[in-house]
Parts: C-alpha cells; sequence; structure tokens
C-alpha cells in the first residue's frame, strides 16, 4: 500500500483517485473548491459517471480514500502526488498550463523530500521538463517527475482504468518508474515505459488519431450521400478489415467532449511551434464543425425556413453515459436554432438544464407539438424509442437523425419521414385518395 496524494477532483482526478484507493493504496484528493470536496466528504459524486458513485463511498467507508482543500496535509505524508488539473485551451487552440503550473508551485511549499511527482493532466510535449524547473526555482528538495497520461473514455472511465489497453510511464529515472509501475502492479494492463516527451505525445497522438478517423468517415458519409451509397454498410466493410478496425467509423454530426476537440487543437499548434504545418489535423477539425451543421442544413433544405419552428432536441451530453456537454453537437445545434428564429426545446436523461433553451426529462413531452425532430445523442432512451411515438406524439413526424440510431428498413410502411447521416432519407407513407404509396429516395 502506498500514501498517494491526488491534486484535481475533477473527471480525470476523481476517477484516478478512487481506482487507486481501491487497488489498496491510501488516497487523498484535494481541491479548492470547498463545496465539491464537502459534497464528496459525504460521498456525493459531483459527475455522472457508471458506477463512480458507489466506488466512491466504498472507498471511503473502507477509510483508504479522503477528500481535502488543504494541499499541506494532503502531502505531507504522501510517497507520491499526480497532478490532475485542468489543462484548458487557450484562444489559439494551444494548451493552458497555468493550472499546473499553480500547483507544482503551490506544492513545493510542502512536498517532502523524495516524494514522486506524476503529472496525469493532459498536457504538451515538453511540459515534464517545464515541472521539474518550476520545483526547482521554488525547492531545493530531490524530486523525480513522472508522466502517466490518462486514457479514459466518459461513460466507461472505470472499465478504462483497470481493463486498459496500456498504461504509459514516462520517465527518466528508472526507480521512478518502477515505484509507479508497483502502483499499478494489482492491474493486467501492459506497461510501456517511455521518456516523457515520448509519453506526452502518445496521448496527444492517439486523440488525435481518433479524431481524424471520426471525421474521416464523417467525409465518406457525405459522399454517400450524394452517391446513393449507405454509410452503414460502407463502414460495415471497412471495419471488417483487420488494419482498418470497426471502432469510431460510426458516422454522425461530429465528436465532442473535452479531449478530442481540445488534444487535436492543442496538437496543431505544438507542431506549428516546431515549424512544421500540421494540415491534415486542421482539416480534421474543420470537417468536425461542419458535421455539427449538417442536421440543420438538412432542415433548412427541406423546409426552407425554420423560423417559428418547434424542435425536439433529442440529447444534449457529448456522449451516452456522461453528463458532459462540453464541446457538444447538440448544444451547438440549439444555438444555431435559436439564431434562425426556431423554438428548440430539449431532451436528455441526465442534463438536467442549460441556460440556452428548456429542457425536459420526459422525451414524450419534448416531442408533444413538435414540427420535428433531431437526435444528437444515442442515449438507449432515444434510440430504443418505438417509431409510433413519433408518429402518434409530433405534429408532424419529421425526424433527423444525427446518430443514425434507426436502420432505414425499420421506416417502411410508416408517416415518418426519416433523414439521418450518410443514407437516402425516407419521405414516408404518402397517402390520397386514389393509392397509398411510400417512397424510398
Amino acid at each position: 500500500m502506498r500514501k498517494i496524494t491526488v491534486i484535481g477532483t475533477g473527471y480525470v482526478g476523481l476517477v484516478t483517485g478512487t481506482c487507486l484507493a481501491s487497488l489498496g493504496h491510501e488516497v487523498t484528493c484535494v481541491d479548492i473548491d470547498d463545496k465539491r470536496i464537502a459534497a464528496l466528504q459525504d460521498g456525493h459524486c459531483p459527475l455522472h459517471e457508471p458506477g463512480l458513485s458507489s466506488l466512491i463511498k466504498s472507498n471511503i467507508l473502507e477509510r483508504r480514500l479522503h477528500f481535502t482543500t488543504t494541499l499541506k496535509k494532503a502531502v505531507q505524508h504522501a510517497e507520491a502526488v499526480f497532478i490532475a488539473v485542468g489543462t484548458p485551451e487557450n484562444e489559439d487552440g494551444s494548451a493552458d498550463l497555468s493550472y499546473v503550473k499553480s500547483a507544482v508551485q503551490n506544492l513545493s511549499l510542502h512536498i517532502n523530500d523524495g516524494t514522486l511527482i506524476i503529472i496525469k493532466s493532459t498536457v504538451p510535449p515538453g511540459t515534464n521538463q517545464k515541472v521539474r524547473k518550476w520545483m526547482q526555482s521554488d525547492s531545493g528538495l530531490t524530486f523525480h517527475v513522472v508522466s502517466n497520461p490518462e486514457f479514459l473514455r466518459e461513460g466507461s472511465a472505470l472499465h478504462d482504468f483497470f481493463y486498459g489497453d496500456r498504461i504509459v510511464i514516462g520517465s527518466t529515472d528508472n526507480r521512478a518508474g518502477q515505484f509507479l509501475e508497483g502502483v499499478y502492479s494489482k492491474i493486467k494492463t501492459p506497461l510501456l515505459h517511455t521518456d516523457p516527451l515520448s509519453a506526452e505525445m502518445i496521448k496527444y497522438a492517439s486523440n488525435a488519431f481518433l479524431a481524424t478517423k471520426i471525421s474521416f468517415i464523417n467525409e465518406i458519409s457525405s459522399v454517400c450521400g450524394e452517391l446513393g451509397a449507405d454509410i452503414e454498410q460502407v463502414a460495415q466493410g471497412m471495419g471488417m478489415d483487420s488494419r482498418i478496425g470497426e471502432q469510431f467509423l460510426r458516422a454522425g454530426i461530429g465528436f465532442g467532449g473535452s479531449c478530442f476537440p481540445k488534444d487535436t487543437k492543442a496538437l496543431v499548434q505544438v507542431a506549428q511551434e516546431t515549424g512544421h504545418p500540421f494540415k491534415l489535423l486542421s482539416a480534421v477539425m474543420d470537417v468536425n464543425e461542419r458535421q455539427k451543421n449538417l442536421l440543420i442544413d438538412k432542415a433548412m433544405k427541406r423546409y426552407g425556413s425554420l423560423k417559428g419552428k418547434h424542435v425536439a432536441v433529442l440529447g444534449l451530453a457529448f456522449k451516452p453515459n456522461t453528463d458532459d456537454i462540453r464541446e457538444s453537437p447538440g448544444i451547438s445545434l440549439i444555438k444555431r436554432l435559436q439564431k434562425l428564429g426556431s423554438i428548440p426545446i430539449a431532451y436528455d436523461p441526465v442534463v438536467k438544464s442549460i441556460p440556452y433553451c428548456p429542457v425536459s426529462d420526459s422525451i414524450h413531452e419534448v416531442l408533444s407539438g413538435a414540427d420535428f425532430g433531431m437526435i444528437c445523442t444515442e442515449w438507449p432512451s432515444i434510440s430504443d424509442l418505438p417509431l409510433d411515438v413519433y408518429e402518434n406524439t409530433m405534429k408532424e413526424a419529421v425526424l433527423f437523425d444525427g446518430r443514425n440510431c434507426y436502420a432505414r428498413e425499420d421506416f417502411e410502411g410508416r408517416t415518418i419521414e426519416y433523414h439521418s447521416v450518410g443514407r437516402q432519407p425516407y419521405e414516408g407513407l404518402i397517402t390520397n385518395k386514389q393509392s397509398i404509396k411510400f417512397k424510398l429516395l
């Protein structure tokens, strides 16, 4: 058992601290947000992550997990300190390291000699060396700095911690690397020892590659839509190639969250600083921004004007199983709808309110009387919704599906008009006095 401190109780810090406690370590999480810490001390999880709340409570009961706002108290007996504070983007897309620097400088006032400093925050290459300089300028103590990037997906963070694809340890000191390897010894995940620069780059490169894969399939979906091919079948065929793989080949209205957009833009800035214009990643971000407007573009083509239209927006979180709305395509969509004079009302099973429009936890209430609906997040409560609900609840059963939740075959013989991504629209059952027919376009 090791005595560990985690600075920062945001998403990464809270998951990391809780999971380390579950491995048997004594963990103290510290944060300057007194209300957040008070809630955590009472066992209340401030974010939506499946399984995390119960794990926090069990580790508190076992006296392995503690929370405090006092840094001096948190590090006085620590053998290792994880830095897991935020690194938001600057206006130019680069990473803002002010929270990391502040944490390090405050840490230097209280840290014990020989304590291991572990950078868990997502930071640009070269940050490890900066941390060393920040520590040396304020402390004469002996210490080691290790880069240990996180690879946690929101919605499956606990699984990713305990059963991840790899644990990356970037260190210039063998003993420091071995110490951290011992911290993770109960996890049967492959370990990769690298230098700090490479460890930092692995995180950025991984997220940028996945973002590229998503933008690529979205570009293919645009071509499929024009040609009449089915993107779902195309993606399935591509994914069967072991060199490509099936993951991240779901066409949709773009990626969001706190990682892919921020880290991809930060890597573009890192590359520019080295004198290399990363044109590929710049295009990836351009495609993603364009994709966020796809459903509205389809609606504009369908209606001509969206002014005065009552719109049911289904899903606010950037992905299922989280309450994170950062860079959410659904939020971007709502803002643009309002600029066009539409009247949106949103449904999400977890996100309870946003400052942009009314939010209901009843999907039936949101659909009631709507001129059309737009699916932005593939929550099960949305993707599993019977099609009868749209037909019987909406003013006009017109659905724009940004996540391809339904198969086009599901609509044959129905009155719903269905528009999706990278597939031909289904115009719905058309009736008149002479005939009843349905039309596939």
